[in-house]
């Protein structure tokens, strides 16, 4: 099987696709040039670009060439997919420096070496256009009507929606146009939530030069629950290991649902589907061997062979009692903060590990917290230099949550 369009369908990526055969046919016989966008909207790609990256690792080791677009002029308006409310407006030198950084993680996964692959920003070609000319060549061909029945305008019209906002979708259909034009780039690819805007650039390019262009959404990365997967009570699952460490990124693989166990193995691995369906088949007791090479591999992927080790050991090491072995997330305090001592609510705020003493009042009242493996029952305990062993503490937060504090 070497059509990489079936691989992508066997391991369960592919959503929906326009003229589903004739790309099928135009991947197999030829190398294509395709696209996916990235807004610039935070300073590092989540695990959910994650899902994102694998099509575009699948893609070029099938022959084809990526083409990762920066989003420097659309994350100037932002898209209004699944937003109640207008994003908030950032400037043109915070999106600028999210693009660079995307571009840096990009390029741990995908080959730019040789023109094997392009980085381009869409800042290049939309922040200098001429309105009016804009609105002649490309406005022309988007009907207001069919636009508002989209469901990333139609949830928005009881809340507001601004003619900023509405221009969106011309902007990313006249990104289709311009790969087209300039790289003779042939596919977009996105996420499933990108369907209605997606369609707009595939159907001008069409319309304006008369030529076969395609696009292709995959399914979002959800758990069984429903849950947007790398959304956690304590934020973001981020790429960058210093937002997010690996052995953090590894425990929330490695306590991934059961049920999600073997779509996770082949969505975010290139592990054969033999092994996968095997490792998933594995119930009880042994579905957690299956989650600990899941996130092992997962791990390797982002952060490297010699950091899945690591953060694999710290986890067994956890589970076993040694908690003092591996590369569990550590922040460094000073020693002259404890030694009149911090309270509590106030430390697990500044670790970051609750958003407010609300939560963390909670937490102790509830068993959540324990500093060395006792349990936190009083909400006014004051945290001290005593209570430091060789410099250092062990806080667990609920069941899967460690982090060690360092004097």
């Amino acid at each position: 099987m070497n059509n990489v369009f079936d691989i992508l369908k066997e391991r369960g990526y592919i959503d929906q696709a326009t003229y589903e055969d004739e790309l099928k046919e135009l991947l197999g016989n030829e190398s294509v040039a395709f696209y996916i966008g990235f807004d610039a909207t935070a300073d590092s790609l989540t695990l959910g670009h994650f899902l994102q990256i694998m099509v575009m690792m699948h893609m070029q080791n099938h022959g084809h060439k990526p083409i990762a677009l920066l989003g420097g002029g659309t994350t100037m308006i932002g898209d209004p997919s699944a937003k109640s409310d207008m994003r908030k407006l950032m400037t043109k030198e915070m999106i600028d420096y999210n693009a660079s950084r995307f571009n840096e993680q990009l390029s741990q996964f995908i080959d730019f070496e040789d023109d094997k692959a392009l980085v381009v920003n869409n800042g290049d070609w939309l922040l200098d256009l001429n309105f009016v000319d804009f609105m002649r060549e490309i406005g022309v061909h988007f009907s207001v009507n069919r636009m508002l029945g989209f469901d990333c305008y139609k949830n928005r019209l009881e809340h507001g929606l601004t003619f900023f906002e509405f221009g969106y979708m011309l902007m990313q259909s006249y990104d289709f146009l311009h790969l087209y034009r300039e790289y003779d780039c042939k596919l977009q690819l996105g996420g499933s939530d990108q369907w209605s805007n997606m369609l707009g650039g595939y159907e001008l390019v069409r319309k304006i030069e008369e030529d076969k262009v395609y696009s292709m959404t995959f399914k979002l990365l959800t758990t069984a629950s429903g849950i947007k997967m790398g959304k956690t009570e304590a934020g973001t699952i981020w790429l960058d290991p210093e937002k997010t460490p690996p052995y953090e990124l590894y425990q929330y693989m490695r306590n991934t649902d059961d049920r999600d166990v073997e779509k996770f193995l082949s969505l975010l691995t290139f592990l054969p589907l033999e092994e996968v369906r095997r490792l998933g088949s594995l119930e009880g007791a042994e579905i957690n061997k299956a989650k600990e090479v899941l996130a092992f591999e997962v791990t390797k992927l982002i952060h490297g062979q010699e950091e899945a080790e690591k953060s694999q050991t710290a986890a067994r090491s956890l589970f076993t009692g040694s908690a003092d072995q591996g590369s569990i997330p550590f922040t460094e305090m000073e020693k002259d903060l404890f030694k009149e001592g911090i309270g509590v609510l106030d430390l697990l705020k500044d670790l970051e590990l609750t958003k407010s003493n609300g939560e963390g009042r909670r937490l102790v009242e509830q068993g959540g917290i324990s500093i060395d493996d006792v349990k936190v029952e009083d909400i006014g305990r004051i945290v001290g230099l005593e209570d430091f062993k060789d410099g250092k503490i062990l806080i667990k937060k609920g069941k899967k949550v460690y982090h060690q504090v360092r004097i």
